[in-house]
């Protein structure tokens, strides 16, 4: 049987002899058939350079899964094992993605009712502690990384252009990160030629039992009356709105909230501001439209701008193992642009790699309406967009100015982009990360 410590380390049983090792990087093994092989003494060739690389590592998981998938015990006992030992949890960059792949897997398989691997201890003894922040802690934590700040800084820029003139700016902030962009919204709306216009703000308060990382400490009305209270410092009047509704349904009752608005404002801004939220709406994967359905419920507000920014990854599939290879390929830059800023001891290092280690379970360990992290490509984001009815608009040099130089102030490695559609890209090491789009009704 598997145990499970305190502190998560997994201490499996010495692998019965089964398979040798080198016929699961062997392209031309068939798992499917799951033939007996006799294990080799040399464990310590497990321990080699090769067996740590990333593709190593992703190609043993990928067998791991499909060893959990077939309910076959016995070889995912053995993989379980060989992964366990080479990827330790406070290892390099990718023996720590791999570790967290490795918990999420082990998360699945409990779930699995005719899969005896586990302790019944197993689901306390693994559950992730998710760090609660201040929103002064939260701020910070946020700028360690430019992989929100990116977003902001272009929708910020794009907002300040939409609501030239405007007297009155009501802005929806669909966002996972509490309102964190808005400050310096507020103090750019501030500083404006014409003088600062009255800001409505609404949020969306989540209704659902899935909320995921970065978690607050306090209430949205605690923070609502701080938002208050800085832009009236910025002499800024501004009125903070919470509106019960879910991604989990589109969103429904704030829809209704805001169409009800529409028709009583007159000479009002109306932004939807979209940062990295749209990806927890339902799709079709999940069985439901509601993606759709949430992008032309926007449009029919005849919003003046809509900002979407995600990350451009695609954890949709329905087959557990190519959202494996997915999640995989894409969040190794987590953990590779961690290493270069924050040492392993660092307290915000371990709330950090426990927020993406949630991400991991969710898409690998989760299905249904349960698994929300269902990010898409900002090619489909695009696709979607035009078929609700909206055009892309160009960012303004002074916003990709703005950009570059965020962008600049952080760890060498990070670069930005323009995509073929009019968004920009935030990269790393060359690789897409997040991107930013701007729309207006078509």
């Amino acid at each position: 049987m598997i145990q499970f410590t305190h502190s998560s380390a997994i201490l499996l049983p010495p692998p019965p002899p089964s398979f040798h090792h080198n016929d699961l990087l062997n392209p031309n093994h068939q798992l499917l058939h799951r033939a007996s092989r006799p294990w080799t003494a040399s464990a310590a060739k497990f321990h080699g350079s090769c067996f740590t690389a990333a593709g190593c590592m992703e190609e043993l998981l990928v067998h791991c899964a499909d060893a959990i998938e077939a309910n076959d015990d016995t070889l995912a006992q053995q993989l379980l094992w060989v992964l366990n030992n080479l990827a330790p949890h406070d290892g390099d960059c990718n023996q720590r993605l791999t570790a967290a792949f490795l918990r999420a897997l082990i998360v699945r398989a409990s779930k699995i009712g005719s899969f005896d691997l586990l302790t019944p201890t197993f689901a306390s003894s693994t559950s992730l502690h998710l760090h609660r922040f201040s929103a002064v802690d939260l701020a910070s934590f946020i700028d360690l990384t430019p992989w929100h700040r990116f977003g902001y800084t272009a929708a910020n820029a794009a907002i300040v252009d939409a609501v030239e003139g405007f007297q009155i700016v009501h802005i929806v902030d669909l966002s996972t990160t509490h309102c964190m962009q808005i400050p310096t919204l507020i103090d750019m709306l501030a500083n404006r030629p014409e003088g600062p216009p009255f800001i409505r703000l609404t949020v969306a308060t989540t209704t659902s039992t899935i909320s995921p990382p970065p978690m607050l400490d306090l209430s949205y009305q605690e923070l609502g009356a701080k938002l208050v209270n800085f832009a009236r410092s910025r002499n800024v009047v501004m009125e903070f709105t919470t509106i019960p509704s879910s991604p989990t349904d589109a969103f429904v009752s704030l829809i209704e909230q805001l169409r009800v608005q529409r028709l009583v404002s007159e000479g009002e801004a109306l932004i939807v501001n979209c940062q990295m939220m749209l990806h927890y709406i339902p799709d079709e994967t999940a069985g439901v439209i509601t993606r759709s359905m949430f992008l032309k419920s926007v449009r029919s507000l005849e919003p003046n701008l809509v900002i979407v920014v995600d990350e451009d990854a695609d954890f949709t599939a329905d087959d557990v193992l190519v959202r494996l290879r997915s999640a995989f390929n894409y969040l190794w830059i987590a953990y590779d642009a961690i290493d270069a800023f924050l040492p392993r001891e660092s307290e915000r290092r371990r709330w950090y790699e426990a927020g993406i280690g949630w991400r991991i379970e969710n898409v690998i360990a989760h299905e249904g309406l349960q698994r929300v992290e269902r990010v898409e490509s900002k090619g489909r984001w695009a696709q979607r967009m035009r078929g609700a009815g909206f055009r892309a608009v160009e960012f303004g040099e002074e916003a990709v100015g703005e950009v570059k130089t965020l962008v600049d102030e952080h760890a060498r490695g990070w670069g930005v982009r323009k995509g073929d559609q009019e968004e920009l890209v935030l990269t790393w090491k060359g690789h897409h990360v997040v991107f930013a789009s701007a729309w207006v009704p078509s």
